[in-house]
């Protein structure tokens, strides 16, 4: 697991596109594994520009999403479907049967995440996956626990996470529950990209590096993988 620090979310976010430019230029029909929330927001900013600008193309792209709000319309301002074509799909020349989000008000939430992650496996599996990371170590809403998650499945969220997220609901109430890819779904992507940016963050990212890989901290697992990066500035890096 290689890590690089940054000054700035700006430069972070320089970086990252870069690093997922150049799969792009290198594979146009690549499979890309997104993330949502705050942090990777700057970097889809960058990836629009360089569309935008002819240096990359999403034309031949398949992206599937990590995660998405159970009991929430998918045209809800804070579904994470609504989140991907405000901030990167609605931008650039994806085409619309290429995108994956997971359908969190499907009847069988079981049939939906198997469906899913055959989806992926017929695509030929993740090229690149980006990640965000929460302050108790959860990579998706894959939550601390006794063990690694397998496959794509259905989660309570923890009141650590939900009051995180809630910042995002105002008034509204924020869902329980949520369907995310599992912790053994991330790490058969091909290359990780993991963002972390703030003071907030310190400790899940000092778990990360320095601790064991442990399920308690979700994302002490990247260690594990052969090609994991995570790119974060001084405040997340402040403990190491």
């Amino acid at each position: 697991m290689e890590v690089k620090i940054f000054n700035t979310a700006e430069e972070i976010a320089a970086a990252c596109a870069e690093i997922f430019a150049e799969q792009l230029i290198k594979k146009p029909d690549s499979v890309l594994g997104l993330a949502t929330g705050a942090s990777p927001v700057k970097t889809y900013n960058e990836l629009i520009k360089k569309c935008k600008n002819g240096e990359i193309s999403f034309s031949q792209v398949k992206t599937f999403n990590l995660d998405e709000y159970c009991d929430l319309p998918r045209d809800d301002k804070n579904s994470y479907y609504t989140f991907m074509h405000e901030n990167l799909f609605n931008y650039v020349d994806i085409k619309e049967e290429n995108v994956h989000i997971l359908d969190g008000n499907a009847a069988d939430a079981d049939k939906e995440a198997a469906d899913f992650d055959a989806a992926i496996d017929e695509a030929g599996g993740i090229d690149i996956q980006l990640l965000g990371i929460g302050t108790n170590g959860h990579i998706g809403f894959n939550e601390p626990s006794d063990s690694f998650s397998d496959g794509t499945f259905k989660v309570k969220l923890t009141d650590s996470t939900i009051k995180s997220n809630s910042i995002y609901f105002e008034n509204d109430s924020m869902p329980r529950f949520a369907l995310t890819m599992g912790i053994n779904s991330i790490m058969k992507a091909k290359k990780i990209v993991l963002i972390a940016t703030g003071e907030a963050k310190a400790d899940a990212i000092k778990a990360t590096v320095d601790g064991e890989v442990t399920p308690i901290c979700p994302a002490s697992v990247l260690k594990n993988h052969s090609d994991a990066i995570l790119l974060i500035d001084k405040e997340a890096a402040k403990l190491l």
